[in-house]
């Protein structure tokens, strides 16, 4: 079992910075895929990032690519997402989840693929 918290959200100018946090409970943290995806209302909910057990292999939508960069501490249990250039269609519910026993290496991108997801912190970028 695996819990995930997100933190870090919030309102912030096109332009700006953000870095959302998404602390696990669980034994199963440093062997598990992690990845980030968002979502606005009457859309799918998307990929946005993944890192794979390791921190070996990250891969990103091609949205975000060059802005956004993923990266996990498995001491903290903790995995990041650090937002820059942020822009207003940026603006989102952004969820963190986990892929357990993945030691492949390998990256997912399906949100069916993930076995563990968080609440949410929700991102707004202004104009």
């Amino acid at each position: 079992q695996v819990q995930l918290v997100e933190s870090g959200g919030g309102l912030v100018q096109a332009g700006g910075s953000l870095r959302l946090s998404c602390a696990a409970s669980g034994r199963t943290f440093s062997s598990s895929v992690m990845g980030w995806f968002r979502q606005v209302p009457g859309k799918e909910r998307g990929f946005v990032a993944a890192i794979s057990w390791s921190g070996g292999n990250t891969d990103y939508a091609n949205s975000v690519k060059g802005r956004f960069t993923i990266s996990r501490d498995n001491a903290k249990n903790t995995v990041y997402l650090q937002m820059n250039s942020l822009k207003p269609e940026d603006t989102a519910v952004y969820y963190c989840a986990a892929k357990t026993g993945a030691y492949s290496g390998n990256i997912y991108y399906i949100r069916y693929d993930y076995d563990y997801w968080g609440q949410g912190t929700q991102v707004t970028v202004s104009s």
